[in-house]
């Protein structure tokens, strides 16, 4: 008990330095949780959640019996693989193009513009798409499409385009983390590796197909089941 406590009191202050992120995820991630009660409630919005009649699980009889459920169940997951080969893909590559810039202003520059939307929170980035895709102000159709004497689009009616617009979006916002992620492993790859491979006259993409990409498996193996994980969120 007596040395427990003394561990405790020598790790105490990395308990106080790590109090605020477990307060903010305990806010953030875990309180929110408490509301998905209301799927099993009879929601009526002047009793509130709490106060609605308990209706078990007759909502979720009436979704599964509904062939709505097998449309979103698949969109769902088609959605959310092309995101994760998309995104892998153009982490691995954007990680791999940073890891040749020479200049630290330039590099700066470059990880600041991807990584700053992943920062926005989602809120941020749908009035970002409406700005652009509204009918009445929308910059594509007011500023593009009526310049050029073209009748505009009304995106949010039409449910074709979205299979196009949606992974553009997830991709903007979220490539730039797995970028910064894979580009740290890039730069921790021993350097004697690539010059060894140069001296056997291996060209770049050689280099990193034989010498990259497989050392950075396993860290790819791990964004992917992150982002698998990611799905039973939705």
């Amino acid at each position: 008990m007596y040395k427990r406590l003394k561990k405790i009191k020598k790790l105490l202050p990395l308990y106080i330095m790590a109090l605020p992120a477990l307060v903010y995820l305990f806010i953030n991630n875990y309180l929110p949780l408490t509301g998905m009660v209301v799927a099993f409630k009879d929601f009526d919005y002047s009793k509130g959640i709490y106060g609605s009649d308990w209706a078990g699980f007759r909502n979720f009889l009436f979704l599964f019996k509904n062939s709505v459920a097998f449309i979103i169940t698949r969109n769902t997951i088609l959605y959310n693989v092309a995101f994760i080969i998309i995104n892998t893909f153009l982490g691995i590559l954007v990680a791999i193009l940073l890891s040749e810039v020479t200049s630290k202003k330039a590099l700066k520059v470059y990880q600041t513009v991807i990584l700053l939307p992943y920062l926005f929170s989602i809120v941020i980035i749908s009035y970002l798409v409406f700005a652009f895709l509204s009918t009445d102000v929308g910059f594509i159709n007011k500023g593009i499409l009526e310049p050029l004497g073209k009748s505009t689009i009304s995106w949010y009616n039409e449910s074709k385009y979205w299979p196009i617009i949606l992974p553009i979006v997830n991709t903007w916002k979220s490539f730039g983390f797995q970028a910064t992620i894979y580009y740290a492993n890039v730069i921790s790859i021993d350097k004697s590796y690539y010059e060894a491979a140069q001296l056997d006259g291996a060209s770049k993409l050689q280099q990193v197909r034989y010498i990259t990409l497989v050392l950075l498996k396993p860290v790819i193996i791990m964004m992917i089941l992150l982002a698998v994980g990611k799905i039973f969120l939705f």
